[in-house]
């Protein structure tokens, strides 16, 4: 291999144009970038969502709707996940910290019991909250549901 045989590894070099490197180039005067306007001078950049001056589609379409910044959102896990979670593990004390640990809850959430699904284990269960649905099952089974303060 001689000096005069290297050349760049396939598809490192992408650009071959030679802007701003005067006449002889054959894009010498403005360097591509046309006549006057924001776009010929250094320092341009477009904002996002710009349609050219035209009413850009995120302030044409509608607004509707209210999101409140104080709702308080639960993670809900459901009896039947439970049940499965108690065999699989034998796992009779359910707590928050328990389900965090084997990846049934996000950090810095609130727990919420539904109650979808049977149970057949008795478990003491400790959650932020249940639908009436899950402490009637939970007492059927022979649990006790506790609520987190």
């Amino acid at each position: 291999m001689k000096l005069n045989e290297l050349k760049p590894a396939e598809g490192s070099v992408k650009n071959n144009k030679r802007v701003g490197r005067g006449q002889g180039s054959g894009r010498g005067g403005t360097s591509t970038r046309g006549h006057k306007g924001a776009q010929s001078r250094s320092g341009y950049s477009k904002k996002k969502g710009f349609e050219g001056g035209q009413m850009p589609l995120q302030r044409r379409v509608p607004k509707f709707g209210f999101k409140n910044i104080n709702r308080i959102e639960f993670k809900g896990v459901n009896l039947d996940t439970l049940q499965e979670f108690s065999e699989k593990f034998g796992i009779t004390e359910i707590t928050p910290d328990v389900l965090l640990l084997h990846g049934l809850m996000p950090k810095n959430s609130l727990l919420k019991i539904l109650g979808r699904g049977e149970l057949k284990a008795a478990l003491t269960i400790s959650a932020d909250g249940f639908t009436q649905k899950a402490i009637q099952a939970i007492e059927a089974a022979g649990g006790k549901a506790e609520i987190l303060e």
